[in-house]
């Protein structure tokens, strides 16, 4: 494959490869069929950050543990969430597990979810309170989100399922959950739920894959996959669409798994 080097050819290559692979096929083996199952924003966005949460692996495995979460859940993720009492529902919890993800980690994010749901309408507004002005970056916004979620008594095993990129993780699942919420949904991937955030504000969601397609293509020079490489590799794409840059992980994302590129 010819990998351009002249950076309007580069943008060029990139937009063409961002619009093939964001189409209504790509949800087909994608983690995001999970949330697509629902209407209703807060089951969007319940599924949705549990799916991203467990978005480690085989993609067919975290598939199958999403669909489990939805049976726990009885396929209502915010009736469930708000009605959740850890002596009543623990049961059903029991067994679950996806990789370092057990039940112990589970009942804490439902109890904390149902904390969460309790003084916020939805996660979206959670989000707002945290910066009114809608200024910062939303991966700025996580530190505040790992401490308001891990407010409540709890394991501190179960801390690490949530990243913080003050501790210099790239935070991969968390931006692909705001992806996921934030993004118009005219392509019918992501769900373009959360209205009062634009798409401006997102991170590229960096891991193995887009990382290396980055460094094949010069967005990033940085070998760690880490927040600063989020940022540097965020400067690259803005470059490209300020408007929307991570309409862009789309065609790493294709590059990397799909064509092989690496």
């Amino acid at each position: 494959m010819h990998i351009p080097t002249n950076t309007s050819e580069l943008k060029d290559f990139l937009d063409t490869k961002a619009e093939f692979y964001e189409n209504p096929e790509f949800i087909h083996s994608d983690p995001i069929q999970i949330p697509a199952k629902f209407n209703l924003k807060q089951d969007i966005e319940i599924s949705g950050f549990l799916t991203a949460t467990i978005a480690w692996g085989n993609r067919k495995s975290i598939i199958n543990s999403g669909n489990k979460l939805l049976d726990i859940m009885g396929d209502s993720p915010y009736d469930f969430i708000q009605n959740y009492n850890e002596d009543l529902h623990y049961k059903f919890l029991e067994g679950f597990v996806h990789r370092t993800f057990n039940a112990l980690d589970l009942n804490y994010f439902f109890k904390s979810l149902n904390n969460l749901y309790t003084k916020h309408d939805d996660l979206e507004a959670f989000f707002i309170s945290k910066d009114p002005t809608r200024k910062k970056l939303m991966h700025e916004l996580i530190p505040a989100f790992k401490t308001a979620f891990f407010e409540l008594e709890h394991l501190q095993r179960t801390t690490k399922h949530v990243s913080n990129p003050d501790k210099k993780s790239a935070a991969k699942r968390i931006n692909m959950f705001f992806r996921w919420m934030t993004r118009s949904n005219t392509k019918g991937v992501d769900f373009g739920i959360w209205k009062n955030i634009t798409p401006s504000r997102l991170s590229c969601p960096l891991d193995v894959h887009s990382g290396n397609v980055g460094r094949r293509l010069g967005l990033i020079t940085r070998k760690q996959n880490d927040s600063r490489t989020v940022m540097e590799l965020d400067a690259a794409l803005r470059s490209f669409d300020p408007i929307d840059p991570v309409k862009y992980d789309f065609a790493l994302f294709g590059l990397g798994v799909f064509e092989g590129v690496s």
